[in-house]
């Protein structure tokens, strides 16, 4: 049997705050070549989510503690989706090959994610053109625009470089 107890996402949740990411996981699955990824998330405010896609599975996810803004887009970079999980919402399932990204609105938020595995880790190509990767300074301002946009915005403050040579 596995269990994740209270007590356990108040440890993940310590240790979130404390990592430079500001994420940690605790997964179910036994090995990362697991067929089905099973994992808990926490989340502290701050964590930077850069919009991205998995070609090859859905992603579904539903909040243990906390609450958390999840976005869809299209390929321009256009909210497509808001939904905030864990208020009315309770379980979302985000199709494959759809950009996405997830900001973290509480303290001690945990989220849980299942997806086809083995793991595959994002790549650039996944990764959303339009937004700063992760450790760029531009990140924290395409954050503070998640907390803010509506379906049919789109964030213009950034430009990659990838748009700016077109």
């Amino acid at each position: 049997m596995k269990l994740i107890t209270a007590y356990d996402l108040r440890q993940l949740s310590e240790q979130a705050a404390n990592s430079p990411r500001l994420r940690a996981n605790h997964n179910l699955h036994p090995e990362l070549s697991d067929p089905v990824q099973r994992l808990a998330i926490a989340m502290a405010p701050g964590t930077y989510v850069r919009p991205h896609r998995h070609p090859h599975t859905f992603e579904l996810l539903t909040a243990l503690s906390g609450r958390f803004l999840v976005l869809h887009f299209d390929e321009a970079g256009y909210v497509t989706r808001r939904v905030v999980l864990g208020e009315e919402c309770k379980l979302l399932e985000t199709d494959a090959d759809t950009w996405h990204a997830v900001l973290s609105m509480d303290k001690d938020g945990v989220i849980f994610e299942v997806k086809h595995g083995g793991y595959q880790p994002v790549t650039e190509h996944d990764s959303a053109p339009w937004a700063p990767a992760e450790n760029k300074p531009e990140a924290e301002t395409l954050m503070e625009w998640y907390a803010q946009a509506q379906v049919g915005e789109r964030f213009t403050r950034y430009r990659s470089a990838a748009l700016v040579a077109q």
